[in-house]
């Protein structure tokens, strides 16, 4: 079940890191570097990152989780997480799939690490277009997409 939860409540901050980190990791060793932004996350920087968050239960357990800023016509993903037990479940298709039904926006956008073989499948796969990569270090590179959907 997919269901909107308050990212400002402690308890669904916790909750969100028991699966962030650990997913996280995993995508840390797929690129080689282990200095990403969302290993150094908190309960107090997810508390206050203005995210609307959605999250995907099974038996009342927080399994996965999407979260997006919404500006204007646009839908920003900032995050799409499924705990490793969970891979290949097809849940990070289930949530993004919910979030272009949630939003009549034309423009979705991610970024993810360039060396993320997984992610850059998936969006792609997706409809997602490339639409340039930055060089944030010389360990690091991400890869900004997009995808254009008709708004009615």
């Amino acid at each position: 079940m997919i269901k909107k939860f308050d990212i400002r409540n402690t308890k669904n901050a916790k909750d969100l890191l028991m699966i962030q980190i650990p997913s996280y990791k995993v995508e840390a060793e797929i690129i080689g570097y282990d200095d990403i932004p969302p290993l150094k996350d908190t309960v107090n920087t997810l508390k206050q990152c203005g995210e609307t968050f959605f999250g995907y239960y099974i038996k009342e357990e927080l399994c996965a989780a999407i979260s997006v800023k919404v500006i204007d016509n646009e839908v920003d993903i900032h995050r799409l997480i499924v705990h490793p037990d969970h891979f290949r479940k097809g849940i990070a298709q289930k949530l993004l799939t919910f979030i272009e039904g949630k939003y009549n926006k034309k423009t979705f956008i991610v970024a993810t690490g360039s060396k993320n073989t997984p992610a850059v499948t998936f969006y792609k796969k997706n409809g997602f277009q490339i639409t340039k990569e930055i060089k944030v270090n010389e360990h690091l590179s991400l890869t900004y997409f997009d995808k254009k959907l008709l708004a009615d």
